[in-house]
């Protein structure tokens, strides 16, 4: 168990003794990954901000119920995914506008920003249009680095499961940017040799 999962430990157990201090601490140590998370999943700043809201909420008033099987970061991750499911469903009744491109955040892996800022719209859009699941895998483990067995427990599946959600996330997105060409035809390579 790595020290920030220790301390977490610790400040789960202080906040159930009684100090508020404690549960605010950890949110301050989690917030960002979490809004991350968020944001990519609803890429919609207003909703991820909500999103993120609710997540530490719903571990306010239930944070009894973590029994440090998992790190509570992978605990947390899953409050907030399930949240992120819970208003994607509310929104298709109620379809949103999309944030500003200026307002996107930069691609931490780009190295030049004038490439991050243009590529991030394209990606974006393409990452709204993979199914539910998939985007959940692709954020988890593209976007958020982590390890396929930690979004595994997060979504609850096995992780095969991740792995096929990833390979088909992906292949869709490649689709949408029109970095996957559908197989050439070998008769009309014939044609033209």
């Amino acid at each position: 168990m790595t020290s920030r999962a220790h301390l977490d430990v610790d400040l789960i157990r202080r906040y159930l003794a009684g100090d508020v201090g404690a549960f605010n601490e950890l949110m301050a140590a989690h917030e960002d990954r979490v809004f991350g998370v968020c944001l990519r999943m609803l890429r919609d700043r207003d909703a991820a901000l909500d999103a993120t809201q609710e997540t530490f909420l719903t571990v306010f008033r239930k944070a009894d119920r973590f029994r440090g099987q998992s790190a509570f970061s992978t605990w947390v991750y899953r409050v907030a995914v399930n949240t992120c499911y819970d208003q994607l469903r509310r929104a298709k009744r109620h379809k949103a506008s999309s944030l500003p491109e200026d307002h996107d955040p930069l691609d931490p892996s780009s190295t030049d920003g004038f490439d991050s800022v243009e590529l991030r719209p394209d990606i974006e859009s393409a990452l709204m249009d993979v199914q539910t699941e998939y985007r959940a895998a692709l954020v988890l483990v593209d976007l958020e680095g982590l390890a396929l067995e930690t979004a595994a427990e997060i979504l609850g599946v096995p992780v095969g499961t991740i792995k096929s959600r990833l390979f088909r996330g992906r292949r869709h997105l490649a689709e949408a940017l029109g970095n996957l060409r559908p197989p050439s035809d070998p008769h009309r390579d014939e044609h033209h040799a």
